[in-house]
């Protein structure tokens, strides 16, 4: 495997990167926290420039390269729910110009008649009171249904971009037509490999404002970026960063190639992510001092995203673990 982009890749996130600068600015994400703003112009700018439509496993990378982005710029829109859960399972039937949202578990398929109903509530289901249409994993196989038969209730949590529901399956009738032919183990791959990838954006964005900042402010007549004890947390940060970049393209890499080994690598990206956000976010709320703490600082959502990633999906401690086993299986 190759670990360097080549020129249409960098081409690419360059573009990306000017996009989400001038569409995502965090006068956006302010305005649509403290004013009510709706992202919906946004995806559409999504839709139009064709990122929905990076769907398929041989464009893993370019749609990796998407999310960090993402990731970077907070994004409000439900690309990242769409793009690395819903349509990893809606094999066949999923719309670019439609949003999607994955219910992984909470909900049991019975027969009825020539059909199924579908039973249950699913929790902290992202983007799940806002997607157009849901890809619902059973144990009958994988049902795509209309958002609009379904109960979703948004749950308040700390990060106020992210969108996470409770959704009720109440006697959802469908039939063999509804099914996708997904195969939920890989799809839930590349849902880990997108969400270390947007807590790397996110992680990315903390370490820029930061050396923005401690390059700035000046204490003793210098600034607080030439001290020792700053640099070693700003390098730190650093590492942190480039390590679970490295490992959420590597995983993005596996899906893309279908390498037998994607399974460990996204779990590897996610657990990496998970620890690369912990310190970041220490370091960086710590080199910000109290402005950090503040509501106009927008350093905060950066934080929150990345804080937010780490609870979804599986902490890190759970991931290390499944690679301990992983090991354990093919080398004990």
């Amino acid at each position: 495997m190759l670990f360097e982009f080549d020129s249409d890749q960098r081409l690419w996130q360059k573009t990306v990167r000017e996009v989400t600068a001038k569409e995502c600015p965090p006068t956006l994400i302010r305005g649509i926290v403290d004013d009510g703003g709706d992202p919906g112009p946004l995806w559409k700018v999504y839709v139009d420039l064709g990122w929905t439509e990076l769907a398929e496993a041989d464009v893993a990378v370019e749609l990796a390269i998407v999310l960090e982005e993402l990731g970077r710029a907070t994004d409000p829109t439900p690309y990242l729910a769409t793009m690395t859960q819903f349509a990893p399972l809606a094999v066949g039937c999923a719309n670019p110009a439609q949003s999607g949202a994955a219910v992984f578990d909470g909900v049991s398929a019975h027969r009825d008649g020539r059909g199924w109903l579908l039973n249950g509530t699913a929790h902290r289901v992202m983007d799940g009171d806002r997607a157009d249409l849901l890809a619902v994993v059973t144990g009958a196989g994988v049902f795509v249904v209309p958002a609009e038969r379904v109960t979703a209730t948004r749950s308040l949590i700390f990060d106020p971009v992210l969108h996470l529901a409770e959704v009720t399956f109440s006697g959802v009738r469908v039939s063999e037509s509804d099914r996708s032919a997904a195969d939920p183990e890989r799809a839930r791959q590349l849902a880990l490999t997108g969400m270390a990838l947007t807590m790397v954006g996110a992680c990315q964005r903390i370490l820029d404002s930061v050396l923005v900042h401690v390059k700035g402010r000046n204490q003793f007549g210098a600034p607080i970026g030439s001290f020792q004890a700053v640099k070693h947390k700003a390098a730190d940060m650093h590492v942190a960063v480039e390590r679970a970049r490295t490992l959420a393209y590597y995983a993005a890499l596996t899906i893309a190639a279908d390498d037998p080994r994607r399974r460990v690598a996204a779990a590897m990206a996610k657990a990496a992510a998970g620890e690369c956000q912990s310190l970041v976010f220490r370091n960086g709320l710590q080199l910000f001092g109290a402005m950090g703490f503040t509501w106009e600082n927008d350093l905060q959502f950066a934080l929150k995203r990345a804080k937010a990633g780490e609870l979804l999906l599986g902490g890190a401690a759970e991931h290390r673990a499944l690679i301990a086993e992983e090991y354990r299986a093919t080398h004990l």
